[in-house]
């Protein structure tokens, strides 16, 4: 008797009109005309990322930070020990001090060789006196030919030339080495390349790395961007500089009411890569996202045109009519008395001022619920669920 009596208050509830609930506002259901979209999903990326790889093998000396840490442009963020590096570079300054006096010494050398050559001063053939030698012996020696002092003196200035020039190749050797070997130690100090922040660190001070090995994720996450792939056929429909829509994963505002919007914001085509990707026919594409409106990694949707297909004409509901029990979307629909009833749809993509449009399940000019609360059921609310 019990069952029966409940099953009666039960049957008797479910035509209780809307004005016993809770009040709510009552929206009739619009026709939504246009250009229908595609929803393509992509990733939220900063603007500008780089990873700094080692460029010499060492042992971490210095780390500036962890992820999330901020930095300026030309910042220090890793550096690598280089103590037997800057050894190379002492030595090398000290061979570069020793060819520069080498070259001073040969200057020195051919500077004499003009003014006292060493020609005119060698003794003569027969072992007399200087003097003696230089008014006798030497003329003799030019007139039978055993001797010829201009050709002496021109060897001995081409010896000494050659000194000068010996040295001075020297010297830009050393120079280039020294040049090498800065390139070097700057290789050894990673700078930051804009203002970031880390994204991602893999190395500790202390660690050993190779050339090659990723140090650090740098990225200037101020501006982002959202990356898609979009399938080839949508991409007549999209231009640089042209404005679309994008849902995210994270609320961007809250309402008035204490709850969240969704995150629906306006995003503007920022790049359209060339080239579409031979195995899955796509295009990349990078849009642009407002400031503070989400964070690098997140998940985000972007409605995209379909200029291929027919345009279609499907109703159009607010986005907080739509209820889920579990994974399946309804809305509260008003009968001619009044009365609620929980009707399955099947939703579409979203619009810009907060709606969805409804593919099945719904037709225009129906009236529902705009915001049921929490207590709606289909014919009674909370407050009036029987005891048992």
């Amino acid at each position: 008797m019990r069952m029966l009596l409940i099953g009666f208050i039960v049957a008797v509830s479910t035509v209780l009109p809307v004005s016993a609930q809770t009040v709510e506002d009552v929206y009739v259901v619009k026709q939504a005309e246009g250009l229908p979209t595609v929803s393509v999903g992509g990733t939220v990326v900063p603007y500008k990322e780089v990873t700094l790889a080692a460029q010499l093998p060492g042992r971490i000396k210095y780390l500036a930070g962890i992820e999330g840490d901020a930095f300026e442009n030309d910042e220090l963020l890793i550096s690598i020990d280089a103590s037997e590096l800057e050894a190379k570079r002492h030595s090398l300054l000290a061979q570069l001090a020793t060819a520069d006096a080498q070259i001073r010494n040969a200057s020195v050398q051919y500077g004499r060789e003009l003014r006292s050559p060493r020609a005119r001063n060698a003794p003569g053939g027969m072992g007399m006196p200087n003097l003696f030698d230089q008014f006798f012996t030497r003329p003799m020696e030019d007139f039978v030919g055993d001797r010829d002092q201009t050709a002496e003196l021109s060897a001995d200035l081409f010896a000494s030339g050659t000194l000068i020039q010996e040295a001075r190749n020297t010297m830009m050797q050393l120079q280039a080495e020294l040049r090498a070997l800065d390139a070097k130690l700057r290789d050894a100090r990673s700078i930051a390349p804009f203002d970031g922040v880390i994204v991602s660190k893999f190395v500790e001070v202390g660690d050993t790395v190779q050339p090659g090995q990723p140090m650090l994720t740098f990225a200037d996450v101020e501006y982002l961007q959202v990356e898609v792939d979009v399938p080839a056929r949508l991409r007549p429909g999209l231009r640089e500089g042209a404005m679309l829509r994008a849902e995210l994963d994270v609320p961007v505002r809250a309402r008035a009411d204490g709850g969240d919007e969704p995150g629906d914001v306006p995003v503007r085509i920022a790049q359209v890569y060339p080239m579409a990707d031979p195995q899955r026919h796509t295009v990349k594409v990078k849009f642009d996202l407002p400031k503070g409106v989400s964070e690098p990694g997140m998940y985000a949707k972007v409605l995209v045109p379909d200029f291929n297909a027919p345009a279609r004409v499907n109703p159009v509901v607010p986005r907080t009519a739509i209820r889920y029990n579990g994974s399946l979307p309804g809305v509260y629909v008003l009968d001619e008395e009044g009365h609620p009833h929980l009707r399955l749809i099947r939703v579409g993509e979203p619009t810009p001022r907060g709606g969805v449009t409804v593919l099945s399940g719904l037709r225009a000019g129906e009236r529902i619920l705009a915001n049921p609360g929490p207590g709606i059921s289909t014919g009674w609310s909370q407050g009036d669920r029987p005891s048992r």
